[in-house]
């Protein structure tokens, strides 16, 4: 594939926390590379998901919410994440809530590049009944940011999805392939097998479950077709401990179950999975421990 038929180029995903930047890379991409959720701050790496085309390569960078309440070392690592993958892409989709705009989607703009063609991405467009309504919305975010497009998409539906990826490839530069065709993410399948886990976790438990709980994956180990690993959930106190673990182990074990059936249909193969539950207190704040668990570079 010569460099002159084909664009490449990275985008970043950015928006305040629970806009649907993780679910819209998934549908982009076609399948599930970060995790989603209903709680606020579900992801909290920089993902990439990379869909190759005949004419184009996107590779799609996943950001964390941005912080604007919590200053702890782990939201600041976030936030260092989203700063970083905005200094280094081709193009951005800024992503809202169509017709929503706050102080948190406004943090977010003021850290656009000028330089960089930025797409207004107008998600859960499909909860908006009068389209007409978003025009005077659009016209004030318009006298903000010199946005390059604008797109109502829905990515839970997969509504106008196409449309954006048509518009982000005229501003791609013309390169040869950035990762091999038949890559989807650049993650590793012991992150993912982590970050799995840890969705299962906010999906089951809720705003139940504190903010103050990750994933480590202690062993992870290919035997012919079988992965085993074994992954121990970090919680900050004892009696988290016990919430995850719920009465006579029921939620562990739905959490595992869930996670690994997650596992299989990604990796396309068995898994056996061991999870259990251990306390390191503060660990959300201590940079030595978000280092360990992945957080800090």
């Amino acid at each position: 594939m010569s460099a002159g038929a084909v664009r490449s180029g990275y985008i970043a995903i950015v928006g305040r926390p629970n806009v649907g930047k993780s679910t819209l890379l998934n549908r982009l991409v076609g399948e599930k590379i970060s995790i989603v959720s209903r709680k606020a701050q579900t992801t909290r790496h920089r993902v990439m998901g990379i869909l190759t085309r005949p004419d184009a390569q996107f590779v799609f960078v996943d950001t964390p919410g941005f912080q604007t309440r919590f200053a702890g070392a782990l939201n600041r690592a976030m936030n260092r994440g989203v700063t970083q993958a905005l200094a280094a892409v081709d193009v951005v989709f800024f992503v809202v809530e169509a017709g929503v705009f706050d102080a948190r989607d406004n943090a977010v703009l003021r850290l656009l590049p000028p330089e960089i063609p930025a797409l207004l991405v107008l998600n859960k467009s499909d909860r908006v009944r009068d389209k007409a309504s978003l025009l005077p919305y659009v016209a004030q975010l318009a006298g903000q940011h010199e946005f390059a497009a604008v797109l109502p998409v829905s990515a839970t539906q997969g509504k106008q999805t196409d449309e954006l990826l048509n518009s982000a490839r005229k501003f791609l530069p013309r390169a040869e392939l950035l990762f091999p065709a038949d890559e989807i993410t650049d993650r590793s399948e012991r992150f993912l097998a982590a970050e799995y886990i840890r969705e299962k976790l906010f999906r089951l438990l809720g705003d139940e479950l504190p903010y103050a709980v990750s994933v480590e994956i202690e062993q992870f180990a290919l035997e012919n077709d079988l992965r085993r690993i074994h992954a121990a959930i970090v919680v900050d106190k004892d009696n988290h401990k016990a919430m995850v673990i719920g009465k006579g182990g029921g939620t562990l074990k739905r959490v595992a179950s869930e996670a690994r059936q997650d596992m299989e249909r990604l990796f396309g193969g068995k898994v056996y999975l061991e999870v259990w539950v251990k306390v390191k207190s503060g660990w959300a704040d201590n940079e030595r421990l978000l280092k360990n668990l992945g957080y800090l570079e």
